[in-house]
């Protein structure tokens, strides 16, 4: 099978799915990955890219590195203003999203919940929705939206859509090496007890894994299944 995951920022992708990832390339699937905002310039007051410029090309070195951990076969990190994409028109990122969608005609999709208080996370998801319309002979037959700690559990009752997971991977055999690449994003880890700290990740893969009977899992909502 062809995987295409459509995430926000660099860490994004590997918070998500990443064992998941790895599971599809241990099964012999062509996972490609789409990172569409830049995620560091919101740090600062303004957004400025050639300020930012060293810390941009640092943290693209180390989403190279992380996916090559996982075995993907391509990483392809857009420009797209840091928590900013609501500034955007929402159409030029859906043209973006479809550009990446045709370009490598994958059969599964893997990108944000639209209930994360992120607001990237949300317009990711509108865009890859929207690219995705069930038009005759579309050649993506599933679409699956995961969780990112420090963003999906963050959203307050009401505000938004929760995420209830109904769609389980079993990744008992892929969760140390999902951790292996996040302690190369170290930089956008936290201590425990943060969310997105590797401890508090592992606790949740072995949450989601118990929930079905097995060691560790991802969870996912399922967006559509046509296959």
């Amino acid at each position: 099978m062809r995987i295409l995951v459509f995430a926000a920022h660099p860490d994004d992708e590997v918070l998500g799915c990443g064992a998941t990832i790895a599971k599809h390339v241990k099964n012999g699937d062509e996972v490609n990955v789409v990172i569409l905002a830049e995620g560091i310039t919101s740090r600062e007051k303004l957004r400025n890219t050639n300020k930012s410029k060293k810390q941009l090309n640092e943290l693209s070195v180390v989403a190279q590195k992380a996916n090559k951990l996982l075995g993907v076969k391509s990483l392809t990190l857009h420009d797209f203003p840091d928590n900013r994409m609501d500034s955007l028109e929402l159409l030029d990122v859906i043209k973006v999203v479809e550009t990446f969608i045709y370009k490598f005609k994958p059969d599964v999709i893997y990108t944000h919940h639209v209930g994360d208080v992120n607001i990237d996370h949300q317009i990711v998801h509108k865009a890859v929705i929207t690219a995705c319309r069930p038009i005759p002979n579309f050649f993506v037959k599933r679409i699956l939206f995961f969780e990112v700690a420090s963003s999906t559990e963050w959203q307050t009752f009401g505000s938004s859509i929760c995420f209830s997971p109904n769609w389980f991977v079993d990744v008992s055999e892929f969760l140390e090496l999902k951790l292996k690449a996040l302690e190369v994003y170290n930089c956008e880890m936290r201590d425990y007890p943060h969310s997105r700290s590797i401890k508090a990740l592992e606790y949740l893969a072995r949450w989601r894994g118990a929930s079905i009977g097995v060691e560790s899992a991802e969870a996912f909502i399922l967006g559509r299944n046509l296959s």
